[in-house]
This record gives structure tokens, C-alpha cells and sequence, in this order.
């Protein structure tokens, strides 16, 4: 079966990750989550990898805060998608993670998105668009999704519009 692989650096990251899992339940897409290290446990990470692989992982999602190299590190490992998830923490509060993600040699591509919540929801969103080329169910829900939250925009300016 096809699923989403989120791999996180620490058990710390689960506090925005977390947002990311609720997001492809909502959409009701398989996932997996486990923690390991791009610098503590390399073996485990390299592992982990092949085996997901294996087992139907289609898009990778890697999160980590600071030096941040989980990403790149899962992108060495697959030729299947990776979404890289930076994560705020550290004296530059998520900057110095950001970079650490987009900043990839040619051929080792790592989409990237924003640091933080936001972050781990949009790669949720990113992945499902990655599955849903391939699945027209899940393409529907997404379209379904973005029409509601057009409706929510005209509902929330209605109900300014009358304030004024």
C-alpha cells in the first residue's frame, strides 16, 4: 500500500509535526512516523529508508530543526520524492534549519517549505498532491478542500462587510 513516510529528528518534533499527521488522517492517506537522526543514528535513518521503500513509501517527509541535514540525508538514500520540514529551535530560531534544508546540490533535490507549523502542514499538503497524481480520489478531496476554504473566505468577508 501507498503511504507518507515522516521521519522526524527528535521526539521534540512531534509538537509541529504532529499538525502533518493530522492533516493526511483528515485526508484519510497512510502514513508512518518514526524518529531518527541524521547525525545520531545514520545507520538507522539509511535502514529505515530502504525498508519503507520496499513497503510502498512514495514521498518522504523529513523534519528537523537547527543543523537540519535529515532531509538531505533521507534524499541520498531514495529517488522518491522528499519534502524537507524546518523546524524553529536554536539561537536563530529556524533560519539556520531553513537554509540547511534548501540549500541541496544539483541532483539531490529536497522540496522545502516554511519553518514551523505552517511548515509541516503544507508538506502534508505537498505530499497528497504528489499522491494524487496517481490518484484521482485523493485529487478530488484536494479540489473539495481548496473549494471550502474559498467558501470560508466569503463567509469570514460577509460577516466583516455587515460589521462596517
Amino acid at each position: 500500500m501507498d503511504f507518507v513516510s515522516v521521519i522526524m529528528g527528535s521526539k521534540s518534533d512531534w509538537n509541529v509535526m504532529s499538525e502533518c499527521i493530522e492533516v493526511l488522517k483528515k485526508f484519510d492517506v497512510a502514513y508512518e512516523v518514526i524518529i531518527s537522526s541524521a547525525h545520531r543514528s545514520p545507520e538507522r535513518t539509511k535502514s529505515y529508508i530502504k525498508d519503507a521503500q520496499s513497503r510502498g513509501a512514495q514521498v518522504f517527509i523529513g523534519a528537523a530543526g537547527m543543523a537540519a541535514h535529515l532531509a538531505g540525508a533521507i534524499a541520498s538514500q531514495t529517488c522518491k520524492p522528499v519534502i524537507g520540514v524546518p523546524l524553529n529551535g536554536g539561537a536563530l530560531d529556524g533560519l539556520d534549519a531553513l537554509l540547511s534544508t534548501v540549500q541541496m546540490p544539483s541532483s539531490m533535490p529536497v522540496a522545502t517549505t516554511s519553518i514551523g507549523k505552517a511548515g509541516a502542514i503544507n508538506a502534508a499538503y505537498l505530499a497528497m498532491q504528489i499522491l494524487s497524481l496517481k490518484n484521482d480520489e485523493l485529487a478530488g478531496k484536494l479540489i473539495e478542500d481548496r473549494v471550502m476554504k474559498a467558501k470560508k473566505v466569503e463567509l469570514d468577508s460577509a460577516e466583516i462587510e455587515v460589521r462596517i
